[in-house]
């Protein structure tokens, strides 16, 4: 089985594969690159507060330099700043080296005085030269056994930034460690509010994505069966015009016979009623042979297939010649059939003069066929740059409902006056057709138990030139 086989085969279950891929495929990624946009927003706010606290540390610094070696000077300093700034400085300390350890000379938390700490942390900033600094999370802190034990006992356990640098005095020697404890709720609320509205933001565009997709899925099964439905209706109309071709020779030989035995050109028929079931095998032969032209046409304006060739041509001869073919059929009902002539010569038109034929024969025989009694009038006009040609009747007419779809294919007005009434229901969309390819317009107008007036507009010769 080649590629082109398989896929064709498995067209069905290839496209449900698929849409259940995109559906998982496009909310993951969306929700992938949504993480790796709020970790990036994270670590840009992280980079801010330890560029801003370590600011701070050197500013802190700066004012408590001068004091370096007075301890009680330096805890009333740092308490008015604690005081005049309660919501961001949760401890400020001060460490001198003692041995190994460092311990602490002056602190916000009091509790802390004089307490010696064995830390990494203050053994890194030590080392530091003058006007460098640490500046560290406590998450980050805690990242060994001892840091964890140091931020737990000494620092509790809310998130915080630690800014720590050495302290020199006026020579630039190193006398001491500023430890300062910036509190980072603020910060993490706002961060926490963040991420908690990107997440909802987030969940709502995975439902609409998946909502979307699944609509998709089902506009794509859509798609598929127009194309299914499309090639089932070309199929249709190959079978309808080969069917078609096939039927006009027998019905073409039929319809000679007949012709000929009711023409007594075989012999005269002595038999009447013999004559008779003749007549009716012609008549039901041309019925016939209009359906198969109609199917033909059908087929072939569905295709683009129908040729029209329109030249200027002149419309009276044209009009006299379908009068006088048809009143055979209205003087069977005992119907008036007249063309008014206008008493100004007619323009030339620009219309195909078969196809112009083909169409007034059909318009003209829906009135002899729809009226009972009264009579069925040709007009023509000149309206601007149209030529229009008019057709009244005193039928049994159409209600505004019954119009709305008359030009479509198959339509009929069903009632029990045309129940009588043979036809296709093509006759109407085809002459629509072939007008517009005419470049032409037709209108109808219509009240039932009154009559219906058809008028056919098409382009005066002069005027396309």
């Amino acid at each position: 089985m080649n590629v082109k086989n398989f896929f064709s085969k498995n067209r069905e279950s290839l496209q449900l594969i698929y849409g259940v891929f995109l559906i998982v495929l496009i909310p993951v990624l969306i929700a992938i690159n949504a993480i790796i946009t709020i970790s990036s927003y994270n670590d840009n706010i992280d980079v801010s507060i330890q560029r801003q606290a370590q600011a701070i540390g050197r500013t802190i610094n700066t004012l408590l330099k001068d004091d370096i070696n007075n301890y009680e000077l330096i805890q009333g300093k740092i308490e008015k700043l604690a005081l005049a700034n309660p919501d961001d400085f949760q401890n400020i300390e001060i460490l001198i080296p003692d041995n190994d350890n460092f311990k602490i000379v002056a602190s916000l938390e009091k509790d802390n005085i004089n307490k010696t700490l064995d830390f990494y942390y203050y053994s890194l900033a030590w080392k530091l030269k003058e006007n460098e600094s640490l500046a560290t999370d406590s998450l980050r802190l805690a990242n060994t056994e001892e840091g964890k034990r140091i931020v737990k006992d000494l620092y509790s356990d809310d998130r915080f930034w630690l800014i720590t640098m050495p302290m020199t005095d006026e020579a630039g020697n190193k006398q001491a460690i500023l430890s300062i404890k910036l509190s980072s709720k603020i910060i993490d609320d706002l961060t926490t509010t963040t991420t908690n509205n990107s997440i909802y933001i987030l969940i709502a565009i995975i439902l609409i994505v998946i909502l979307f997709l699944s609509i998709t899925v089902k506009l794509w099964d859509y798609v598929l069966l127009y194309k299914k439905i499309k090639e089932v209706d070309r199929m249709k109309d190959e079978f309808i015009s080969i069917a078609s071709h096939e039927l006009r020779t027998p019905l073409g030989a039929i319809k000679g016979y007949v012709s000929l035995i009711i023409d007594e050109t075989f012999g005269k028929i002595e038999n009447e009623k013999m004559k008779q079931s003749l007549n009716k095998v012609m008549i039901s032969t041309e019925r016939l042979n209009g359906l198969v032209n109609d199917l033909l046409d059908t087929s072939r304006i569905e295709q683009g297939r129908l040729e029209v060739s329109n030249k200027e041509i002149d419309v009276l001869p044209i009009i006299n010649d379908i009068v006088d073919q048809l009143k055979v059929s209205s003087d069977e009902k005992n119907l008036i059939l007249e063309y008014k002539k206008p008493n100004n010569k007619l323009p030339n038109i620009f219309a195909d003069e078969e196809r112009l034929k083909q169409a007034l024969v059909n318009l003209i025989g829906n009135s002899i066929k729809y009226t009972e009694e009264g009579n069925i009038t040709i007009s023509t006009y000149v309206e601007n740059d149209k030529l229009a040609i008019k057709i009244a009747d005193t039928g049994i007419g159409m209600s505004a409902e019954e119009q709305k779809h008359l030009f479509e294919k198959f339509s009929r007005v069903q009632n029990d006056k045309t129940k009588h009434i043979t036809g296709t229901g093509l006759g109407l969309w085809i002459t629509k057709q072939i007008i517009e390819l005419m470049n032409g317009k037709i209108y109808l107008e219509s009240m039932k138990d009154v009559g219906t007036q058809v008028t056919i507009k098409l382009n005066i010769a002069k005027s396309i030139k």
